[in-house]
């Protein structure tokens, strides 16, 4: 048995408070016992955080890629590139998110995902990458006209023979359908059965719609605002009397969660304001929704596989799309979308964080695992400076990270 990690001198982030003078306790890559001044082991290793916040490490549910590497570029190299550009950011575990494209290069992308996800569980030490629990099939079944910088040839309704394959590998977690597609209803409906979380995205679709969605299992939008009906789109579609759009519904529904991308490019202050207000830290998670281009240069890239995908450029800011009249995905990490929300918003950093970690492992599944600062769980943990600038990053309980060491 390893000696204990003992973190001592902690501002604790816990899902309700910041536990100041905290101590916290690790062993075996699981957290042991969180208290405040509590007794230390003998034999621990300590490390004395002066007050910095020690976070548990975040959790992304909707990422395309980092460091140059699309997650649909589909092979073992390319998972591994994207991945651990989030893992400097602070990012431990993380879902894979595809992007549309041919059925063969899905599945390509899902199994290349999947052998990552094995050899990181099997040897940990040897592949420094988040983990992966399984992907977020994300494209290809979008409404026509709301495919955003998606390769729009790639996109179509769903169909069973093509989606039951996905879902019977058992790696597919959390899983996206625009809700007025023909055969939305059979994706959700199986997508539910599989224990996924079941969301719309890139939809126009009306109340209605949503509530028939509703019914079959689904119970999050991707990334609010962004790509998603309104009631002057549907006013468009329906003609009137005008009908309540997915935003109504999101609103109006306590079951209902949503996403929002915090990067000051996509969304303003007062309006990570109001989601943070209307639909609070149990129910907002914050996503990077990165492409390729995330630590690169500013110039042309590739969105999604990169013999297939869609043209976009990155301003060094975030993604736009060819033309440079719409965005197209950020290009930035948690870390910066967590220090932008609390510094834009008036969400305390106990919510600010949940948000980034406790909140999308609940709305997953794996909160028995990770996502917060508590006895029993994995020891995936951030040391965070006042500015919440990543200090340090733990995976289960091993320094893996280190920017300390390069000041």
């Amino acid at each position: 048995m390893t000696n204990p990690i003992a973190f001592v001198n902690a501002s604790a982030v816990l899902p309700d408070q910041v536990l100041r003078d905290a101590v916290v306790i690790c062993q075996e890559g699981k957290i042991v016992s969180v208290s405040e001044r509590g007794s230390i082991p003998a034999d621990a290793a300590i490390v004395d955080l002066a007050g910095r916040y020690l976070t548990p490490g975040f959790i992304d549910i909707h990422v395309h890629g980092g460091s140059g590497a699309d997650f649909m570029d589909g092979d073992p190299r390319s998972i591994r590139q994207a991945a651990a550009a989030h893992l400097t950011r602070g990012t431990t575990t993380l879902f894979p998110t595809t992007t549309t494209g041919a059925p063969a290069e899905i599945q390509k992308m899902l199994s290349a995902c999947q052998q990552v996800a094995d050899v990181s569980t099997a040897k940990p030490a040897e592949l420094e990458v988040p983990h992966i629990p399984g992907i977020h099939l994300y494209g290809p079944y979008f409404a026509d006209d709301k495919v955003g910088c998606h390769d729009k040839g790639g996109r179509r309704d769903p169909a069973v023979e093509e989606f039951q394959h996905y879902f019977e590998t058992g790696f597919v977690r959390v899983a996206t359908c625009a809700a007025e597609l023909p055969g939305a209803k059979a994706f959700y409906q199986m997508a539910a059965a599989h224990d996924c979380l079941v969301t719309c995205g890139h939809s126009n679709s009306s109340w209605s719609e949503m509530q028939s969605a509703f019914d079959a299992g689904m119970r999050h939008v991707d990334h609010f605002w962004c790509a998603m009906s309104s009631v002057p789109s549907l006013r468009t579609r329906f003609q009137v009397p005008m009908q309540a759009s997915m935003t109504e519904f999101v609103l109006m529904n306590k079951a209902m969660s949503t996403e929002v991308i915090a990067d000051g490019w996509h969304l303003s202050p007062e309006l990570l304001e109001f989601a943070y207000q209307m639909k609070g830290p149990e129910r907002l998670c914050l996503v990077t929704d990165a492409n390729r281009a995330l630590g690169m240069p500013a110039g042309e890239y590739i969105f999604g596989n990169q013999d297939s995908g869609s043209p976009i450029y990155s301003d060094g800011n975030v993604g736009w799309s060819s033309d440079r009249t719409s965005l197209a995905s950020s290009i930035v990490g948690m870390d910066h979308m967590v220090r932008h929300f609390k510094n834009s918003t008036t969400a305390p950093v106990e919510h600010v964080i949940r948000m980034a970690t406790l909140t999308p492992a609940e709305r997953v599944g794996i909160d028995h695992e990770v996502g917060s600062v508590q006895a029993g769980k994995r020891a995936d943990l951030l040391v965070l400076d006042t500015e919440f600038n990543i200090q340090q990053v733990y995976k289960q309980g091993r320094l893996v990270i280190d920017s300390d060491s390069t000041e």
